[in-house]
Protein backbone atom coordinates (compact mmCIF):
# COMPACT_ATOMS: atom_id res chain seq x y z
CA UNK A 1 0.00 0.00 0.00
CA UNK A 2 1.50 3.52 -1.19
CA UNK A 3 2.43 5.97 1.77
CA UNK A 4 -0.60 8.43 0.48
CA UNK A 5 -3.39 5.56 0.69
CA UNK A 6 -2.19 5.33 4.17
CA UNK A 7 -2.10 8.69 5.41
CA UNK A 8 -5.75 9.09 3.98
CA UNK A 9 -7.11 5.88 6.19
CA UNK A 10 -5.57 7.82 9.04
CA UNK A 11 -7.42 10.86 8.42
CA UNK A 12 -10.46 8.89 7.74
CA UNK A 13 -10.14 7.37 11.39
CA UNK A 14 -9.20 10.64 13.06
CA UNK A 15 -12.41 12.43 11.23
CA UNK A 16 -14.34 9.49 12.81
CA UNK A 17 -13.01 9.42 16.01
CA UNK A 18 -13.25 13.09 16.33
CA UNK A 19 -17.11 13.30 15.31
CA UNK A 20 -17.84 10.42 17.92
CA UNK A 21 -16.14 12.65 20.32
CA UNK A 22 -17.80 15.80 19.52
CA UNK A 23 -21.38 14.60 18.56
CA UNK A 24 -23.42 12.71 21.77
CA UNK A 25 -26.75 11.72 22.09
CA UNK A 26 -28.40 11.84 25.16
CA UNK A 27 -31.66 8.99 26.10
CA UNK A 28 -34.57 10.77 27.12
CA UNK A 29 -34.51 10.87 31.22
CA UNK A 30 -30.76 11.17 31.33
CA UNK A 31 -28.75 13.38 32.36
CA UNK A 32 -24.43 13.60 31.51
CA UNK A 33 -22.16 15.47 33.41
CA UNK A 34 -19.54 17.15 31.33
CA UNK A 35 -15.89 18.11 32.42
CA UNK A 36 -13.33 20.50 30.89
CA UNK A 37 -9.85 19.92 31.14
CA UNK A 38 -10.99 17.82 34.51
CA UNK A 39 -13.68 20.63 36.08
CA UNK A 40 -17.25 20.33 35.48
CA UNK A 41 -18.26 22.57 32.31
CA UNK A 42 -21.97 21.65 32.16
CA UNK A 43 -24.72 19.30 31.98
CA UNK A 44 -26.08 17.39 29.00
CA UNK A 45 -29.91 17.29 28.52
CA UNK A 46 -31.85 14.53 26.44
CA UNK A 47 -31.04 15.25 22.82
CA UNK A 48 -28.16 15.86 20.54
CA UNK A 49 -25.10 17.65 21.59
CA UNK A 50 -22.22 19.24 20.71
CA UNK A 51 -18.65 18.69 22.46
CA UNK A 52 -15.24 19.82 21.76
CA UNK A 53 -13.22 16.76 21.08
CA UNK A 54 -10.50 15.74 23.39
CA UNK A 55 -11.39 18.76 25.62
CA UNK A 56 -14.64 17.71 26.94
CA UNK A 57 -15.09 14.72 28.52
CA UNK A 58 -18.30 12.65 29.59
CA UNK A 59 -17.76 12.27 33.27
CA UNK A 60 -20.84 10.74 35.30
CA UNK A 61 -24.42 9.57 33.30
CA UNK A 62 -26.95 9.77 35.75
CA UNK A 63 -30.79 9.09 35.60
CA UNK A 64 -33.47 12.13 36.07
CA UNK A 65 -36.07 9.22 36.87
CA UNK A 66 -37.23 8.42 40.55
CA UNK A 67 -34.53 5.43 42.14
CA UNK A 68 -35.42 3.03 44.49
CA UNK A 69 -33.02 2.11 47.51
CA UNK A 70 -33.98 -1.35 49.36
CA UNK A 71 -32.15 -1.30 52.58
CA UNK A 72 -32.94 -4.56 54.55
CA UNK A 73 -31.49 -6.60 57.71
CA UNK A 74 -31.52 -3.15 59.67
CA UNK A 75 -30.89 -4.12 63.42
CA UNK A 76 -31.89 -1.26 66.18
CA UNK A 77 -32.39 -1.62 69.68
CA UNK A 78 -35.09 0.39 71.51
CA UNK A 79 -35.43 2.52 74.63
CA UNK A 80 -36.50 -0.30 76.56
CA UNK A 81 -33.65 -2.64 75.26
CA UNK A 82 -34.88 -4.88 73.12
CA UNK A 83 -33.74 -5.46 69.72
CA UNK A 84 -35.71 -5.49 66.31
CA UNK A 85 -34.91 -5.86 62.84
CA UNK A 86 -35.94 -3.28 60.16
CA UNK A 87 -36.40 -3.23 56.70
CA UNK A 88 -37.53 -0.01 54.69
CA UNK A 89 -37.63 1.18 51.36
CA UNK A 90 -37.20 4.84 50.00
CA UNK A 91 -37.35 6.55 46.46
CA UNK A 92 -35.33 9.17 45.75
CA UNK A 93 -34.60 11.64 42.42
CA UNK A 94 -31.26 13.92 41.55
CA UNK A 95 -32.13 16.77 41.62
CA UNK A 96 -28.93 18.80 41.21
CA UNK A 97 -26.56 16.41 38.89
CA UNK A 98 -23.86 18.53 39.74
CA UNK A 99 -24.22 17.95 43.50
CA UNK A 100 -24.93 14.08 43.19
CA UNK A 101 -21.47 13.74 41.56
CA UNK A 102 -19.36 15.82 43.29
CA UNK A 103 -21.06 16.23 46.53
CA UNK A 104 -20.80 12.59 47.60
CA UNK A 105 -18.62 9.93 46.33
CA UNK A 106 -21.40 7.61 45.71
CA UNK A 107 -25.09 9.05 46.61
CA UNK A 108 -26.29 5.35 46.49
CA UNK A 109 -23.99 4.19 49.00
CA UNK A 110 -24.74 7.37 51.01
CA UNK A 111 -28.50 7.15 50.82
CA UNK A 112 -28.42 3.69 51.87
CA UNK A 113 -26.15 4.29 54.46
CA UNK A 114 -28.43 7.58 55.81
CA UNK A 115 -31.44 4.93 55.84
CA UNK A 116 -29.83 2.58 58.32
CA UNK A 117 -28.50 5.46 60.42
CA UNK A 118 -31.65 7.03 61.14
CA UNK A 119 -33.57 4.27 61.38
CA UNK A 120 -31.29 3.17 64.30
CA UNK A 121 -31.19 6.67 65.83
CA UNK A 122 -35.23 6.70 65.74
CA UNK A 123 -35.68 3.00 67.07
CA UNK A 124 -33.29 3.94 70.03
CA UNK A 125 -35.86 6.68 71.15
CA UNK A 126 -38.78 4.79 71.21
CA UNK A 127 -40.31 2.13 73.18
CA UNK A 128 -40.78 -1.35 71.45
CA UNK A 129 -44.49 -0.86 71.74
CA UNK A 130 -44.19 2.47 69.77
CA UNK A 131 -41.91 1.41 67.55
CA UNK A 132 -44.34 -1.77 66.82
CA UNK A 133 -47.45 0.28 66.36
CA UNK A 134 -46.28 3.55 65.16
CA UNK A 135 -44.76 2.82 61.90
CA UNK A 136 -46.43 5.98 60.43
CA UNK A 137 -44.58 7.95 63.06
CA UNK A 138 -41.26 6.42 62.57
CA UNK A 139 -41.59 6.96 58.44
CA UNK A 140 -42.17 10.80 59.23
CA UNK A 141 -39.03 11.14 61.80
CA UNK A 142 -37.10 9.89 58.93
CA UNK A 143 -38.32 11.79 56.30
CA UNK A 144 -37.51 15.02 58.40
CA UNK A 145 -34.44 13.70 59.51
CA UNK A 146 -32.74 12.60 55.97
CA UNK A 147 -34.48 15.07 53.87
CA UNK A 148 -31.57 18.29 55.32
CA UNK A 149 -28.97 16.04 54.69
CA UNK A 150 -30.08 14.89 51.34
CA UNK A 151 -30.65 18.27 49.63
CA UNK A 152 -27.16 18.80 50.34
CA UNK A 153 -26.47 16.16 47.44
CA UNK A 154 -28.54 17.19 44.99
CA UNK A 155 -31.34 14.36 46.11
CA UNK A 156 -35.02 14.91 46.96
CA UNK A 157 -36.37 12.18 49.07
CA UNK A 158 -39.47 11.42 47.67
CA UNK A 159 -40.84 9.26 50.08
CA UNK A 160 -39.60 6.37 52.74
CA UNK A 161 -41.36 3.42 54.36
CA UNK A 162 -41.05 0.73 56.59
CA UNK A 163 -41.83 -2.68 55.05
CA UNK A 164 -41.74 -3.84 58.99
CA UNK A 165 -40.14 -4.32 62.05
CA UNK A 166 -39.45 -7.73 63.56
CA UNK A 167 -38.24 -8.56 66.92
CA UNK A 168 -35.91 -11.09 68.24
CA UNK A 169 -37.16 -14.74 68.95
CA UNK A 170 -36.62 -14.51 72.67
CA UNK A 171 -38.77 -11.38 72.61
CA UNK A 172 -41.07 -12.83 70.20
CA UNK A 173 -41.91 -15.76 72.65
CA UNK A 174 -42.14 -13.02 75.88
CA UNK A 175 -44.66 -10.91 73.65
CA UNK A 176 -46.39 -14.19 72.65
CA UNK A 177 -46.91 -14.99 76.21
CA UNK A 178 -47.55 -11.76 77.78
CA UNK A 179 -50.35 -11.72 74.83
CA UNK A 180 -51.69 -14.89 76.00
CA UNK A 181 -51.99 -13.80 79.30
CA UNK A 182 -53.96 -10.56 78.34
CA UNK A 183 -55.79 -13.06 76.62
CA UNK A 184 -57.05 -15.10 79.37
CA UNK A 185 -57.19 -12.53 81.37
CA UNK A 186 -59.68 -10.07 79.37
CA UNK A 187 -61.66 -13.92 79.06
CA UNK A 188 -61.66 -14.34 83.09
CA UNK A 189 -62.63 -10.46 83.35
CA UNK A 190 -65.42 -11.31 80.45
CA UNK A 191 -67.00 -13.93 82.46
CA UNK A 192 -66.81 -12.59 85.63
CA UNK A 193 -68.94 -9.65 84.17
CA UNK A 194 -71.15 -12.02 82.23
CA UNK A 195 -71.95 -14.17 85.61
CA UNK A 196 -72.08 -10.25 87.40
CA UNK A 197 -75.08 -9.78 84.95
CA UNK A 198 -76.85 -13.05 84.86
CA UNK A 199 -76.86 -12.90 88.96
CA UNK A 200 -77.81 -9.17 88.69
CA UNK A 201 -80.72 -10.24 86.06
CA UNK A 202 -81.71 -13.84 88.12
CA UNK A 203 -81.99 -11.24 91.73
CA UNK A 204 -84.21 -8.67 89.09
CA UNK A 205 -86.66 -11.74 88.11
CA UNK A 206 -87.13 -13.01 91.93
CA UNK A 207 -87.54 -9.39 92.47
CA UNK A 208 -89.87 -8.70 90.02
CA UNK A 209 -91.90 -12.33 90.39
CA UNK A 210 -92.21 -11.23 94.37
CA UNK A 211 -93.97 -8.33 93.27
CA UNK A 212 -95.84 -9.13 90.78
CA UNK A 213 -96.88 -12.00 93.50
CA UNK A 214 -97.38 -9.65 95.95
CA UNK A 215 -99.53 -7.41 93.72
CA UNK A 216 -101.55 -10.34 92.93
CA UNK A 217 -102.29 -11.90 96.29
CA UNK A 218 -103.09 -7.82 96.99
CA UNK A 219 -105.55 -7.63 93.84
CA UNK A 220 -107.08 -10.90 95.26
CA UNK A 221 -107.49 -9.49 98.48
CA UNK A 222 -109.19 -6.64 97.57
CA UNK A 223 -111.61 -8.21 95.43
CA UNK A 224 -112.54 -10.89 97.51
CA UNK A 225 -112.90 -8.24 100.24
CA UNK A 226 -114.81 -5.96 97.50
CA UNK A 227 -117.11 -9.48 96.92
CA UNK A 228 -117.60 -9.58 100.85
CA UNK A 229 -118.51 -6.37 100.87
CA UNK A 230 -120.95 -6.93 98.27
CA UNK A 231 -122.57 -10.03 99.35
CA UNK A 232 -122.84 -8.38 102.85
CA UNK A 233 -124.94 -5.48 100.96
CA UNK A 234 -126.72 -7.97 99.14
CA UNK A 235 -127.75 -9.72 102.15
CA UNK A 236 -128.72 -6.88 104.44
CA UNK A 237 -130.63 -5.42 101.34
CA UNK A 238 -132.61 -8.50 101.06
CA UNK A 239 -132.75 -8.71 105.30
CA UNK A 240 -134.25 -5.26 105.00
CA UNK A 241 -136.53 -6.26 102.42
CA UNK A 242 -137.80 -9.28 104.35
CA UNK A 243 -138.28 -7.32 106.86
CA UNK A 244 -140.00 -4.58 105.58
CA UNK A 245 -142.17 -7.30 104.57
CA UNK A 246 -142.65 -9.07 107.87
CA UNK A 247 -143.98 -5.53 109.11
CA UNK A 248 -146.72 -5.21 105.80
CA UNK A 249 -149.73 -6.81 106.31
CA UNK A 250 -149.66 -10.25 105.92
CA UNK A 251 -145.84 -10.76 105.97
CA UNK A 252 -146.23 -13.23 108.69
CA UNK A 253 -148.75 -14.96 107.08
CA UNK A 254 -146.83 -15.55 103.58
CA UNK A 255 -143.56 -16.48 105.00
CA UNK A 256 -145.35 -19.28 107.61
CA UNK A 257 -146.77 -20.48 104.13
CA UNK A 258 -143.76 -20.19 102.29
CA UNK A 259 -141.62 -22.21 104.80
CA UNK A 260 -144.70 -25.07 105.37
CA UNK A 261 -145.03 -25.28 101.34
CA UNK A 262 -140.92 -25.65 101.41
CA UNK A 263 -140.89 -28.22 104.22
CA UNK A 264 -143.58 -30.53 102.32
CA UNK A 265 -141.66 -29.97 98.77
CA UNK A 266 -138.49 -31.56 100.53
CA UNK A 267 -140.27 -34.76 102.22
CA UNK A 268 -141.75 -35.41 98.63
CA UNK A 269 -138.61 -35.46 97.47
CA UNK A 270 -137.01 -37.86 100.10
CA UNK A 271 -139.78 -40.06 99.30
CA UNK A 272 -139.07 -39.90 95.41
CA UNK A 273 -135.71 -41.34 96.02
CA UNK A 274 -134.39 -45.08 95.06
CA UNK A 275 -132.70 -44.84 98.69
CA UNK A 276 -135.55 -44.55 100.35
CA UNK A 277 -136.72 -47.00 102.16
CA UNK A 278 -138.21 -45.65 105.58
CA UNK A 279 -138.49 -42.15 106.30
CA UNK A 280 -138.63 -40.82 109.90
CA UNK A 281 -140.73 -38.31 110.43
CA UNK A 282 -141.22 -35.94 113.57
CA UNK A 283 -144.53 -36.96 115.84
CA UNK A 284 -145.72 -33.40 115.91
CA UNK A 285 -145.72 -32.57 112.04
CA UNK A 286 -149.22 -32.21 112.05
CA UNK A 287 -148.85 -29.65 114.81
CA UNK A 288 -145.97 -28.17 113.34
CA UNK A 289 -147.54 -27.17 110.26
CA UNK A 290 -150.86 -26.67 111.79
CA UNK A 291 -148.92 -23.93 113.13
CA UNK A 292 -147.93 -22.39 110.27
CA UNK A 293 -150.77 -22.79 107.99
CA UNK A 294 -153.98 -21.63 108.56
CA UNK A 295 -156.61 -24.68 108.10
CA UNK A 296 -157.65 -24.17 104.65
CA UNK A 297 -154.47 -23.99 103.23
CA UNK A 298 -152.86 -27.36 105.48
CA UNK A 299 -155.84 -29.51 104.28
CA UNK A 300 -155.14 -29.13 100.94
CA UNK A 301 -151.14 -29.28 101.11
CA UNK A 302 -152.05 -32.39 103.50
CA UNK A 303 -154.11 -34.29 101.41
CA UNK A 304 -151.73 -34.09 98.42
CA UNK A 305 -148.39 -35.20 100.30
CA UNK A 306 -151.24 -38.09 102.10
CA UNK A 307 -151.62 -39.41 98.28
CA UNK A 308 -147.43 -39.32 97.79
CA UNK A 309 -145.85 -39.98 101.11
CA UNK A 310 -145.80 -43.66 102.61
CA UNK A 311 -146.85 -44.43 105.86
CA UNK A 312 -143.94 -43.39 108.45
CA UNK A 313 -143.14 -45.40 111.68
CA UNK A 314 -143.01 -43.10 114.24
CA UNK A 315 -140.26 -42.95 116.35
CA UNK A 316 -140.28 -41.68 120.04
Amino acid sequence: MSPGLMALGLVIVLLAVTFFKCVRIVPQADQWIVERLGKYHSTLNPGLNILIPFIDVVAYKMSAKDQMFEVKGIEGITKDNATVGVNAICFVRIADPNKAAYGVDSYSAAVQNLVMTTIRNAVGGMNLDDTLSNRDQLAITLRANMEEQMNDWGLILRTVDIQDITPSDSMRKSMEQQAAAERERKATETRAEGNKNAAIREAEGKKQAMILDAEARLEASRREAEAIETLASGQKKATDQLAAALNASGGHQAMSFQLANNYVQTLSELSKSDNAKVIAMPADLAQAVGGLLNAGALMSVGAEAGASVKSPRTQG
